[in-house]
């Protein structure tokens, strides 16, 4: 077998023509470049389900749920932005590469701000304190405003809608800055904040459906959000063996701590399993136009797994006796958003299969039944981690189901898909 020598050229990085990737590649993956942009999001992440969980453990769970639901799309939309920019037009040369430093730059000033953001919402004054947030967006947008701009040049085929996507970028981010320098009552800021978030998730839709839109990869940008998944859940696992360690230090290894430390596992992997689950790549290379439920989506399911470890990390905070809520109140700080995980990925594999599937029901109903009863087990006086156990078999039930018999229903509507039937 032989194999080829890379020539000089084939090793240089020098300036390439940012025309577009053929949506049809084939083995496209992942570059080192995109998982090195990737780590940056680990950092965000940390500091928004610590700060999270902190807010839960106190009780303030306006404070918390407002906080994460702003640091949440902060973190999304910030890596969502790069990462179906670079499915489509990545070159790899020494021009993308900085300009991608650069928006990683700006990824770690979000990151620092969020503590701030969130202590602003503590103060109870009716403001926000997004100033970093905002200079984070404004350093990421520069890079990437510039990238569109490259590609408006250099692919002509595309040039409105890649001036559009830039354009789209420029207005949201004048609001956010404005946000920075109005002094509007709470009622109205919230409404503003609304009407930017809004203006965010069009601006993708208005530009894709001008002239074809961009050249993104299917197989590629589900390899991409899977990527991120991953991230999301490593920080429910890393989050609470550290908070776990903390406990084992100073009162060591109890029944409590060992079970809480399976019940993470046990959700994580769980989750997992489930999430990869989704035939996405299949269906977003048939059906590009249904990319952006599937995509927005994918924000809410990133965050139900981030917020699930942060549960966990409450359920940490219990153990060590730093947490100001009863234990039914622990177990909803998980339970709430492993229910929301596991819905919304059920509603997603009907959007993309496009076919009511009557075993998904039964599947549903019991695993219902099963985190009906860890929240009855908590109202009953059995212990917290007990719980935690019981609610780790939810997950459990749509694997076994999969596994048994789902992958033959899932098999059964793609085959109807690719011979014209209405499944897909």
């Amino acid at each position: 077998m032989s194999t080829s020598t890379p020539d000089a050229d084939d090793l240089h990085h020098h300036a390439r023509r940012m025309g577009g990737r053929d949506p049809h590649e084939a083995h496209r993956s992942a570059t080192p470049l995109e998982l090195l942009f990737d780590l940056t999001f680990v950092i965000s992440f940390g500091f928004a389900a610590s700060r999270f969980a902190h807010a839960l453990a106190e009780g303030h769970y306006a404070v918390a749920l407002l906080g994460f639901a702003f640091a949440s799309f902060a973190i999304c939309w910030a890596w969502i932005n790069f990462s179906w920019f670079s499915s489509a037009y990545d070159t790899d040369d020494w021009l993308f590469r900085l300009l991608t430093m650069a928006q990683m730059a700006g990824v770690l000033v979000l990151a620092i701000g969020l503590p701030r953001m969130f202590a602003s919402l503590e103060d109870n004054d009716g403001r926000v304190d997004n100033t970093v947030m905002v200079l984070g967006y404004v350093i990421m947008r520069i890079a990437l405003v510039l990238q569109w701009l490259r590609a408006a040049k250099q692919d002509p085929a595309r040039r409105r809608v890649c001036l559009t996507y830039a354009v789209a970028i420029v207005l949201a981010q004048i609001g956010w800055t404005a946000t920075l320098f109005v002094d509007l009552p709470a009622a109205a800021m919230f409404v503003f904040i609304c009407t930017l978030v809004l203006t965010e998730l069009a601006g993708p839709v208005l530009a894709e459906r001008k002239d074809g839109g961009t050249p993104w990869h299917a197989h590629h940008i589900v390899e991409r959000h899977g990527l991120f998944a991953i991230i999301a859940l490593g920080e429910g696992v890393v989050g609470t063996v550290a908070t776990l360690s903390a406990v084992v230090d100073t009162q060591g290894w109890t029944l409590d701590t060992a079970l809480v430390c399976a019940a993470g596992v046990g959700l994580t992997f769980g989750m997992w399993w489930i999430y990869y689950i989704l035939p996405s790549a299949h269906v977003l290379r048939e059906h590009r136009e249904r990319s952006f439920v599937w995509g927005y989506s994918q924000m809410a399911i990133v965050t139900a797994i981030v917020a699930t470890g942060a549960g966990l990390h409450v359920a940490a905070y219990y153990l060590e006796h730093k947490a100001h809520i009863g234990a039914f109140a622990v177990l909803l700080t998980t339970a709430i958003p492993v229910s929301v995980f596991i819905g919304s990925i059920y509603a997603l594999y009907y959007y993309l299969v496009r076919r009511f599937d009557p075993f998904h029901l039964w599947l549903l109903l019991l695993t219902a039944a099963v985190v009906a009863a860890a929240v009855v087990a908590a109202l009953a006086g059995v212990r917290m981690s007990v719980c935690l156990c019981i609610l780790t078999l939810a997950p459990v039930v749509t694997v076994v189901g999969y596994e048994v018999r789902g992958h033959r229903h899932e098999a059964e509507s793609l085959a109807r898909g690719e011979a014209g039937h209405p499944a897909l």
